[in-house]
């Protein structure tokens, strides 16, 4: 029998026992409202609206990622939060942001990834301004993402998944020009100035590094 939970202060609802394919069909029903996000771990559904912090970090930090591969020419595939999921496992989420970077070439022509043929993202961004109810690291390890940059409660920690656990790690194994320090050095930057002038002093940083090391 299906039993619901329902957390008002986090604006999420809990859902047990419920099947792969009504996960399907939820994913087709809230195709059209991006503002939803779904994460299904064998059973258990929750369903979260996030709330504007947690977007607009999300949004910031998927910007670093977007403007240091420009700023050095690295390819890469940005999928925002698309679903990342395997019914094999009967496990699916959608993280904040997402990016092929070191298997950008396999799925460069690929108009839909599946996961079941394809790797998973090289990155996925998880923000945790509400604590989710279900163990999406676990989810994340099943699935076999290589790296998570976690942000929550003004800490950034970038998760490397090494013999199927995720070892916190002060560099980011796929852009190392980037360390935690210094994403949360631009993050708390982000208070006091507009988005635009961040990623402008951020590009300029990214250049500083590059002339540095030539």
């Amino acid at each position: 029998m299906m039993t619901t939970t329902l957390n008002k202060s986090a604006n999420r609802v809990v859902l047990e026992n419920i099947s792969w394919q009504t996960y399907q069909d939820l994913l087709l029903d809230c195709a059209e409202q991006p503002g939803i996000r779904l994460t299904y771990d064998r059973g258990k559904l929750e369903i979260m609206t996030p709330l504007d912090p947690h977007e607009s970090n999300s949004e910031v930090i998927g910007r670093f990622v977007t403007a240091l591969t420009e700023e050095l020419n690295i390819e890469i595939r940005s999928l925002g939060s698309r679903t990342c999921q395997r019914e094999d496992l009967a496990r699916g989420l959608e993280p904040d942001k997402c990016f092929y970077i070191e298997n950008e070439a396999i799925v460069r022509s690929l108009e839909q990834i599946d996961l079941n043929e394809y790797p998973p993202p090289d990155l996925a961004i998880e923000i945790d301004i509400t604590s989710s109810s279900i163990n999406r690291l676990g989810i994340y390890t099943a699935l076999g993402v290589p790296e998570i940059w976690r942000y929550d409660n003004g800490r950034l920690v970038i998760l490397q998944l090494e013999d199927g656990e995720y070892r916190e790690c002060d560099r980011s194994p796929s852009l190392p020009l980037l360390t935690s320090a210094e994403i949360m050095r631009f993050l708390e930057l982000g208070k006091t100035m507009g988005e635009t002038s961040l990623i402008r002093l951020f590009r300029e940083w990214v250049r500083s590094q590059v002339k540095e090391g030539e």
